[in-house]
């Protein structure tokens, strides 16, 4: 589902009611806990968290207007998504997180590569999300990126 938000309020203020609540937390739940240096803003069409331009002005290599993507939030059609970069770069987060989860939820875990699917809008993991949230520092995640990007060309 595409929303067209200049902001992050705007954007939970058009979701369903059943959604708002769970979308708010979920983002509340990642700014209390994400390291400094990222920025909260409408990212591809979904709540972002980014690396401003002002810590890499290099920008995302697939369009460098952009800035350096993190994790987004997300109101699909029939869940909730929280992406993160964090899973999809770094093996030992994506164990970690694969491990924690059942601790955490009744529900099976539902993951892409880098896509965390919620279903069930009163077994979201908060505190799960708010660790992951943590694990990665604005610094950590631009090393990580560069050798990515460098061993792709």
């Amino acid at each position: 589902m595409k929303y067209q938000a200049s902001s992050p309020d705007e954007y939970i203020s058009q979701l369903p009611e059943e959604r708002k609540e769970a979308v708010s937390k979920i983002r509340q739940t990642i700014i209390n806990n994400l390291p400094n240096g990222f920025k909260e803003e409408m990212s591809y069409g979904m709540i972002g968290y980014v690396v401003p331009h002002s810590l890499y002005p290099k920008g995302y290599h697939c369009d460098p207007k952009l800035p350096l993507p993190f994790m987004n939030i997300a109101s699909q059609k029939n869940f909730i998504a929280l992406y993160s970069s964090s899973v999809y770069a770094k093996k030992e987060i994506q164990n970690w997180f694969v491990n924690e989860y059942p601790k955490h939820c009744k529900t099976k875990l539902d993951m892409g590569k880098s896509c965390i699917r919620f279903k069930k809008m009163n077994d979201i993991p908060y505190s799960l999300i708010g660790e992951l949230a943590k694990k990665m520092t604005v610094e950590e995640w631009i090393k990580i990126y560069e050798q990515t990007i460098k061993k792709d060309k």
